[in-house]
């Protein structure tokens, strides 16, 4: 009988029937290594123990569903099916559901959201509102069947009966609880006139308390402007609604008794307040009406006042008047004396009397200046006819004449002074001669 040669893709696919015939839904546990979460979606992760390793995929819808986040390191049990990817050859488990091993997946889920909205700064101090003191107007968002709700009513009608209540009504657990809770922030703050908001359900399980311990919830209650007080379950629960709101109460009705004062103690508070007021008012209005007796005994009559500055002002008057008058007579004398100083100091008899010496001056100093001027002048003439004696011009007008060497034009004196042939300028009384030297005497 001949043998039967497969081909790859036979082998392979004949494989893949009997796996997925033999294993069609397994529960398997092991060990998350390798995770990685493509654009797809998907996610794709290597499930180990101690001596082997398989491939797994989660498909993005059940991913979806899982109420924890898988992480490297994980221990994880899982329920799936067996499958071969045909292009290479290998095997793997495509899982439907898997949840942590030994502890549940809820508190997986509470424990990674705590760390990454603490991360976050979700649970910051300085993030948190302030409690009114009084508050007008308490919004109560719970479920409208519970006892809670009742309890905190009575509560707070105990205690503060004036308040205004308006209760928001939302599923504490199940599925829609989550988007209940969020609608119900967002309609309070929309109605804008909430001082305070209870958000308060009974104790239960970790998955019944699911809602309060979601990431929605968180953030509407930190995004909220109103100051929320967390009462969810009993004193030991904890959800992250308690870590998130502004003040965690350990029960709803501790959150009663939290969010309003008892008004009779603030009655209380109130009279005794009055009372100390007016025993201080009193002892006040006492001090001082003791200290206006004292001012009302130290001050004089305004009447009394009226007439002694009245008196006062009319002997200032007095004096200022006879002030004045004393000051117009000496301004009076001193006029009187300047006066006659002017009088007998009168400038118009000094002024005749320097007249007449002046006009005496000035002939004086015109009969110097005749003089004077006639001795300038006969001097000058005198001086004139000298000139006229010994100027040159005259001396030619007599018929003599005047001989200069050329070019140097030194007048000649002496016969040995110029040589034969030498030329000589000759000036007459009109004009002049250029001559030579024939011979010399």
């Amino acid at each position: 009988m001949e043998a039967h040669i497969y081909s790859v893709t036979e082998l392979t696919s004949e494989i893949k029937r009997l796996i997925e015939d033999k294993y069609p839904f397994i529960w398997i546990y092991g060990e998350i290594s390798n995770l990685n979460i493509p654009y797809s979606g998907h996610l794709y992760f290597t499930l180990k123990d101690e001596s082997a390793r398989i491939n797994a995929i989660i498909f993005k819808g059940q991913l979806k569903k899982l109420k924890f986040n898988p992480e490297n390191g994980i221990s994880v049990i899982g329920f799936g099916r067996l499958g071969l990817y045909e292009s290479r050859g290998t095997y793997q488990i495509i899982f439907e559901y898997i949840e942590p091993k030994g502890i549940g997946s809820l508190q997986i889920a509470y424990e990674q959201l705590k760390i990454k909205l603490s991360a976050q700064g979700f649970f910051s101090i300085s993030h948190k509102k302030e409690l009114p003191f009084l508050p007008k107007n308490i919004f109560i968002i719970t479920s409208p069947s519970g006892s809670v709700l009742y309890d905190i009513l009575n509560i707070i009608n105990r205690r503060y009966p004036n308040v205004n209540i308006l209760i928001i009504p939302v599923k504490v657990q199940g599925e829609s609880s989550e988007s209940d809770i969020v609608s119900a922030f967002k309609i309070m703050n929309k109605l804008g006139y909430a001082d305070v908001a209870i958000l308060a359900r009974g104790g239960g399980s970790l998955e019944e308390l699911q809602a309060f311990n979601s990431e929605p919830v968180a953030r509407a209650i930190y995004e909220s402007s109103v100051p929320i007080i967390s009462a969810v379950g009993h004193e030991t629960d904890y959800t992250i609604s308690d870590f998130v709101s502004d003040y965690r109460a350990p029960t709803p009705s501790v959150a009663a008794e939290i969010v309003v004062p008892l008004k009779d103690e603030l009655k209380n508070k109130i009279n005794t307040f009055n009372n100390s007021l007016n025993m201080y008012y009193m002892r006040y209005f006492a001090y001082n009406s003791n200290n206006l007796n004292k001012l009302i005994s130290r001050l004089k009559s305004p009447k009394r006042i009226v007439e002694d500055m009245t008196i006062k002002n009319d002997d200032l008057n007095k004096r200022i008047l006879r002030s004045h008058i004393n000051i117009i007579k000496q301004l009076r004398n001193r006029y009187d004396n300047l006066n006659n100083k002017l009088l007998f100091n009168n400038p118009d008899k000094y002024i005749m009397k320097y007249k007449v010496k002046v006009n005496n001056i000035l002939n004086n100093i015109l009969t110097l200046i005749n003089i004077k001027y006639s001795s300038s002048n006969h001097l000058l003439q005198e001086s004139l006819g000298k000139l006229n004696t010994l100027n040159p011009n005259a001396i030619l007008q007599r018929g003599y004449s005047i001989t200069r060497t050329i070019p140097d034009k030194h007048i000649v004196i002496e016969s040995n002074s110029v040589s034969i042939g030498q030329s000589l300028e000759v000036m007459v009384a009109k004009g002049s001669l250029i001559c030579s030297v024939e011979r010399k005497i």
